[in-house]
């Protein structure tokens, strides 16, 4: 497949914005982490936004290659999972972070991982790469559900 940067640069750009827009409607969450306890393991405040930034960048490659695959049926199906997964990406910090309801952010990434695993899914059967791109993702989820559960039970 021959690389449209434009086209490239706005899938990237998009997820990016996602996550960015995000940040700004939840606020300063590192007051979050003054008001709570944290669980073990839990990562430097300033590791955050670099690893989202990555990740989105990664989520945004990934959509441009299905949305630029060709002649797969399956590519409608695939960019509405990750439509859904990011949209649900949008709300967790808001809900977590800015609401501050520990357990209904639990539910979210709980929701957001399973999601995020449909879209794997979906990704494989049109690019392996795809799916690949997302495997970050998922784990760093994963590992953000245990900070988000740890978070709700010890406080």
């Amino acid at each position: 497949m021959k690389i449209k940067y434009t086209e490239l640069f706005i899938f990237i750009v998009s997820a990016e914005l996602v996550g960015a827009l995000s940040a700004l409607i939840t606020g300063d969450f590192a007051g979050f982490f003054d008001r709570y306890a944290s669980p073990l393991l839990m990562p430097p405040a300033w590791l955050f936004p670099v690893v989202w930034a990555v990740l989105y960048a990664l989520m945004g490659i990934s959509a441009y290659l299905i949305y630029f695959s060709d002649g797969s049926t399956d590519k409608k199906r695939a960019l509405w999972i990750y439509a859904a997964q990011l949209a649900l990406n949008f709300s967790w910090s808001i809900v977590f972070f800015k609401y501050e309801k520990l357990w209904a952010g639990a539910a979210v990434i709980i929701l957001l991982i399973v999601l995020v695993m449909l879209m794997i899914t979906a990704f494989k059967k049109i690019s392996p790469t795809a799916a690949w791109l997302n495997v970050p993702y998922l784990l760093w989820l994963i590992f953000a559900a245990y900070l988000n559960i740890a978070t709700a039970v010890i406080n």
